[in-house]
């Protein structure tokens, strides 16, 4: 179990919307109620959809904002695993990460896409303990954060004081509904939507066809009691996420079948 009780964590904000983004301006504001010592190491670009993605064929470039701030040409992974392994002294030692606040819900098949899960998911490969946060909106355009800067606060306390396994990570998404109408908060497990991401077909002005990734999609569940369903009854979620990908109650089926062909 790491040690997630200091009174006084040090901790490192990245997320994949960019440097900029309005999401990373209220996870600061919210790491702040918990330490006065946050590092933040975001992407240069919006970098959504990017998954756990590293970039290897062209080089990658840090640029330093201002103190204890800076701007990666690269994804939300080479972020945290810069962020952790050169950028920050290693006298400096990171006690957490947070990554966000996405605009827009990170549930259901969202985990596989998402580059803010990924940074969570670097920060957790190189050992320290991390979190992903988003906030579920109806217009991603101009998404608001209230709910997420009036509850995360409280909740991120609560889980640190908690503590969850090294190779683990957890996964936090906000209602869209007004921060006092939140109803609680609901741990459970990931979802499925009914229908994932949106294709749009198109023709250009020389009559070839194109096509647009994602947009309008469908948020019900595919079943009762996981994190898509509770947040569309304006619930809290919580989701821990195991690194471990291994389906061990196939394991065996699958064993069998490959020893039967020897």
């Amino acid at each position: 179990m790491p040690n997630t009780q200091s009174l006084m964590p040090r901790i490192l904000l990245s997320n994949d919307d960019g440097i900029h983004a309005p999401g990373l301006a209220a996870l600061e504001r919210i790491a702040a109620a918990l330490s006065d010592d946050v590092w933040v190491v975001a992407p240069e670009q919006e970098q959504s959809g990017a998954a756990h993605s590293l970039t290897l064929h062209v080089p990658v470039r840090v640029r330093k904002v201002s103190p204890k701030r800076y701007a990666v040409g690269g994804t939300p992974t080479d972020c945290v695993l810069l962020g952790l392994r050169e950028i920050i002294p290693a006298k400096e030692k990171i006690d957490l990460v947070l990554s966000g606040v996405n605009g827009g819900s990170n549930a259901g098949d969202d985990v596989t896409y998402s580059g803010t899960i990924a940074a969570a998911m670097e920060g957790t490969i190189l050992g320290v303990p991390s979190i992903a946060l988003s906030q579920s909106c109806g217009d991603r355009s101009n998404p608001s954060f209230e709910v997420a800067e009036l509850h995360a606060p409280p909740l991120l306390k609560k889980l640190l004081a908690a503590g969850w396994p090294e190779h683990t990570l957890i996964n936090i998404n906000f209602p869209d509904c007004p921060a006092d109408k939140v109803k609680g908060v609901r741990v459970c497990p990931q979802g499925k939507r009914l229908v994932s991401v949106a294709l749009t077909g198109r023709v250009d002005p020389k009559g070839r066809p194109y096509f647009w990734l994602g947009g309008e999609r469908e948020d019900k569940a595919d079943s009762p009691g996981v994190d898509l369903e509770w947040l569309a009854r304006d619930y809290i979620t919580v989701t821990p996420l195991c690194l471990d990908l291994t389906d061990y109650k196939t394991m065996e089926q699958v064993r069998c079948a490959c020893d039967a062909d020897l």
